[in-house]
């Protein structure tokens, strides 16, 4: 009895809850990651939002005021995946949306396996997709998270919980739904093509009947003819003199001013749109709704786990950037979407039997122009016009390789011709570091770094060079890394021009809000910097399962402390 009451103690003077010892757990771990959602964002409207949603959390959660990913290319799948896994790209492997197969010779978007087909017709790869061409790279309609290389907290529950454990991602992207689902739950996405909510047979032989009732109801097709409008009088935004700003992105009928069409439910681009907007993130919420009351999630005293990804923001953060009439209107629009989705799993599970974990995949830049109005030099970059210029064309003639030196630039890495450089009897590392030294050369390029000398540990510690080697995996990196100036990058997505494109090691695109609320949760603000990788293993800890297999994050003390 002494022992135990000792170890109570202990227990007790760490802060460490009752949950460890194994006394009550949630009926559900709800993670909420919305897509570019900057740290600032969840505070900067907030004198016009309501109860209930980033009210909510903010008032009840312990939130992180100084959180960031501590990986270099902060791009969709990297960050959900670090947020999944706890551990870097280094590690996770999801290196980039998309990455150079040098077995293949082709470019890989991240979360394509042609084993596994999609299970509706006509739902696979969409030529026609305007906004998100990565998903022009897949050769296949088939999604997995096979090239997921370490376990996912998801997993690890399924695995404690002798799989009994119901887990689920939802989202319009199927990468964001897929990484945080990992490989032991279910995935769903939308379908742009087929304008319904999706799965791989990686998951399913075929499609509960609750799925194929929801997609028959053509929830979609009930915002044909209609518009995003602003939620609020027009005067009472910060941003309501700019509806109209030379720099946004026209696609027509969706236009760059408000109200925004969505046209024919028939039209070309109508479930585009939908994305583009609020639309997208009240769709994911609708299909999340139903998928809690079919799959019966929360109801048992097994804990269940549900990823619900919101797509919305970052769409329109790269159609009209981050200080537009758009994004402000936006981020009340998902204030409510938020609102309503704690509502109903207050409903449904209740709050106090919910563990939420709230963050982003990555921030997201201002736009250059914009910011060239308060004293900022800030452009775009034109990587294709690099190996035109002198200086690469006589580095060429010093290694004697004509065209066929680089291979592949797929943001953030140059992919050299591996074979024809050993061909050639040369040495791999010095015609990396000579190509990284051109490239600094160019405007807008700050830093070029060698994955030879990265490998070998041959690079100096800055934080810039440290968060370039947490994405470097040396089967999937390109040889040279190249980071941009601050304020500096790529507009031109796969020939449609954006407005700001996120993916730097920056501080405006890594800093990210990490919020713990529900399930007895202490209200806290804390200002210490922490990263990403610290969500995963501390939702280990309070479930009592062993971290996931790449996980090497530090558990967070105030989430820990309960009473």
């Amino acid at each position: 009895m002494k022992t135990l009451i000792r170890l109570a103690c202990i227990l007790t003077f760490f802060g460490i809850s009752s949950v460890m010892a194994g006394e009550t757990k949630p009926k559900l771990i709800l993670q909420i990651t919305v897509d570019q959602l900057r740290g600032d964002f969840p505070t900067r409207f907030l004198d016009r939002m309501p109860e209930g949603g980033f009210r909510w959390l903010l008032d009840n959660g312990v939130v992180y005021k100084n959180a960031h990913h501590g990986h270099a290319n902060t791009e969709t799948i990297v960050g959900h995946a670090t947020l999944a896994t706890g551990a870097h790209p280094s590690v996770h492997g999801m290196v980039g949306n998309v990455w150079f197969d040098r077995q293949s010779g082709d470019l890989t978007y991240n979360i394509e396996d042609p084993r596994y087909s999609i299970l509706t017709k006509g739902a696979g790869v969409d030529q026609s997709e305007e906004i998100d061409p990565t998903q022009r790279v897949a050769k296949s309609d088939g999604r997995s998270p096979a090239a997921i290389l370490c376990s996912t907290f998801s997993d690890e529950l399924a695995i404690q919980t002798a799989g009994k454990a119901k887990i689920f991602g939802v989202s319009v992207k199927d990468r964001g739904a897929v990484s945080m689902a990992g490989h032991a739950g279910k995935a769903f996405w939308f379908s742009k093509s087929a304008g319904e909510f999706v799965s791989s047979n990686f998951y399913y032989g075929e499609y509960p009947e609750w799925v194929e009732k929801w997609n028959e109801e053509k929830y979609p097709s009930r915002y044909g003819g209609k518009a995003w409008e602003l939620m609020l009088d027009q005067s009472t935004y910060l941003f309501g003199d700019r509806d109209d700003q030379e720099w946004e992105t026209t696609m027509l009928p969706f236009g760059r001013t408000f109200p925004h069409s969505y046209g024919s439910a028939e039209g070309k681009g109508f479930t585009t749109f939908l994305t583009l907007s609020p639309a997208g993130d009240e769709l994911t919420l609708d299909f999340a709704k139903a998928l809690v009351e079919n799959e019966e999630i929360g109801q048992d005293e097994i804990t269940d786990y549900l990823s619900v990804s919101f797509s919305s923001t970052d769409y329109v953060g790269h159609l009209f950037g981050a200080s537009s009439l758009e994004a402000e209107d936006n981020l009340l629009h998902l204030d409510r979407t938020l609102a309503a989705l704690l509502s109903f799993i207050d409903e449904k599970v209740g709050l106090e039997n919910t563990l939420i974990a709230f963050s982003a995949d990555h921030g997201g830049p201002e736009v250059p122009a914009d910011l060239n109005q308060h004293g900022f030099e800030a452009n775009y970059v034109q990587p294709e016009k690099w190996e035109k210029e002198s200086g690469f064309e006589s580095l060429k003639e010093r290694f004697g390789i004509g065209e066929d030196l680089v291979r592949e630039y797929a943001h953030p890495y140059l992919y050299l011709n591996r074979e024809l450089i050993a061909e050639k009897g040369l040495d791999q590392e010095e015609v990396e570091e000579a190509v990284a030294e051109e490239l600094v050369k160019f405007e807008g390029v700050a830093l070029a770094v060698s994955s030879t000398a990265l490998s070998k540990g041959n690079v100096s510690g800055t934080e810039v060079v440290q968060a370039v080697l947490n994405n470097h995996h040396p089967k999937r990196s390109g040889d040279v890394y190249v980071v941009f100036e601050p304020h500096w990058f790529i507009n031109d997505m796969d020939g449609l021009v954006v407005a700001a494109t996120h993916g730097s090691p920056w501080r405006y695109d890594t800093f990210v809000p990490v919020i713990f609320a529900g399930f007895g949760t202490q209200p806290a603000t804390i200002y210490r910097e922490i990263e990403t990788t610290a969500l995963a293993p501390t939702l280990s800890a309070l479930m009592g399962t062993k971290s996931p297999s790449g996980s090497f994050g530090e558990v967070l003390v105030e989430v820990m402390n309960r009473p």
